[in-house]
C-alpha cells in the first residue's frame, strides 16, 4: 500500500475489454470504502467509468509493448499493476522480472503465466498433474473433421491455442464443416463436454499459497452451446464442491497466484473437467468481489 496509508494507485491493462470493465465496476464500489485511484490502459482507449482515464498502450503482440508499458509505469508510478489481457501475461511477467517491478505487478511468474496462456500447454500440464480435462489433442494430429468426430465419439470443440475468451471457439459436429479448413497446429481440439458450464473464480495468495474459490454457474452463453457467459449465478458456498475442488487443484497444479478465471464443464457422466484457464481477472469477476478485496489486502504492492 502507499506509504502512510496514502491513496493507492492502480493501473489496469485491457481496461476497455470485458475483464477490464468488470474490474472497473468493482473498483467503483471499492472506492467507497478504500482510498484507491485507478487508471486504465488499452490498445483502443475509450472512457470507462471507474477509471480516471484510459491511456493508449501497444497491443501485446506489438514490439513496442514493453517500451509503452515501461513509460506508462514510470509516469504513473502505480502501487499495483493489474493486467487483464491473456496474451500479454507472459510478456508483462517477463518484463516485470527484467526491470524489477517486484510485487507491484499482480501476475504469476513468467513460466506459469506462459503455460496458462497456451491452451494446449495448459491441457498437457493439467493432464500430467492428474487434474481432470476433456480428451484433447493438437489439431494437426488429424487429417479431417470426420477423423476428429470419430476420435471424440461425437462433437468436438476447436479453438486457437492462444486467444482471449471465446474468440475462435467452435463446436465441430459436421464432417464437412468449413472451419476445419483453417485449422492447423496453432489450434487445440477437445472433446465436447455437454453438461453444465461454470466459471470458477480463484484467488491464490502469493505469500501464504492459500486459495479462495467462488463458483459461478453460467446461466447463458453468448453462442448458445459455447462462448462467453452473458449471465452467471453465484453458487452457494459448499454446493458444487467438486467444481470448487477442481478449480483449486488446477491453480495449484499450474502454480498460479493472484486472480484466476477458468472455464469448467461437466462431461455426460457428470465429471467436471477444466476447459481453459485465464491467469487474471475475468469478465465475470464482479460477481466474485472478494477477489479484488484479496488482492488489495494481500498483495505486497
Amino acid at each position: 500500500m502507499g506509504a502512510g496509508g496514502a491513496q493507492r494507485r492502480i493501473l489496469v491493462t485491457g481496461a476497455a475489454g470485458p475483464a477490464g470493465r468488470a474490474l472497473a465496476s468493482r473498483l467503483v464500489q471499492v472506492g467507497e470504502t478504500r482510498e484507491v485511484w485507478a487508471i486504465g490502459a488499452d490498445m483502443a482507449p475509450v472512457p470507462v467509468p471507474g477509471y480516471e482515464a484510459v491511456e493508449m498502450v501497444a497491443p501485446a503482440v506489438d514490439p513496442r509493448y514493453e517500451e509503452d508499458m515501461l513509460a506508462l509505469v514510470a509516469g504513473l508510478e502505480p502501487d499495483l499493476v493489474l493486467p487483464t489481457v491473456s496474451e500479454e501475461l507472459p510478456r508483462i511477467a517477463t518484463l516485470g522480472r527484467a526491470v524489477g517491478w517486484g510485487h507491484r505487478l499482480v501476475v504469476s511468474a513468467p513460466g506459469p503465466a506462459a503455460v496458462a496462456g497456451d491452451k494446449l500447454l495448459t491441457m498437457w500440464a493439467l493432464a500430467r498433474a492428474r487434474v481432470d480435462v476433456p480428451v484433447f489433442a493438437v489439431a494437426s494430429s488429424f487429417r479431417s473433421a470426420a477423423q476428429v468426430l470419430d476420435w471424440a465419439g461425437g462433437p468436438a470443440v476447436v479453438k486457437p491455442r492462444v486467444a482471449r475468451g471465446g474468440r475462435g471457439v467452435h463446436v465441430l459436429d459436421d464432417p464437412d464443416d468449413r472451419v476445419w479448413g483453417r485449422v492447423d497446429a496453432s489450434w487445440l481440439v477437445q472433446g465436447f463436454a455437454p453438461g453444465t458450464e461454470y466459471s470458477p473464480q480463484v484467488y491464490r495468495s502469493p505469500t501464504t499459497g492459500e486459495c479462495t474459490v467462488v463458483v459461478l454457474r453460467k446461466a447463458a452463453l453468448e453462442h448458445g452451446r459455447i462462448g462467453n457467459a452473458t449471465a452467471v449465478d453465484r453458487v452457494p458456498e459448499g454446493d458444487e464442491a467438486d467444481v470448487a475442488d477442481l478449480a483449486e487443484r488446477t491453480v495449484r497444479a499450474l502454480d498460479l497466484v493472484g486472480p484466476v478465471d477458468m472455464d469448467v464443464r461437466r462431461l455426460a457422466d457428470g465429471t467436471p473437467v477444466v476447459l481453459e484457464v485465464n491467469a487474471r481477472f475475468g469478465a465475470v469477476s464482479a460477481s466474485a468481489p472478494e477477489l479484488l478485496d484479496a488482492v488489495l489486502d494481500d498483495w505486497p504492492g
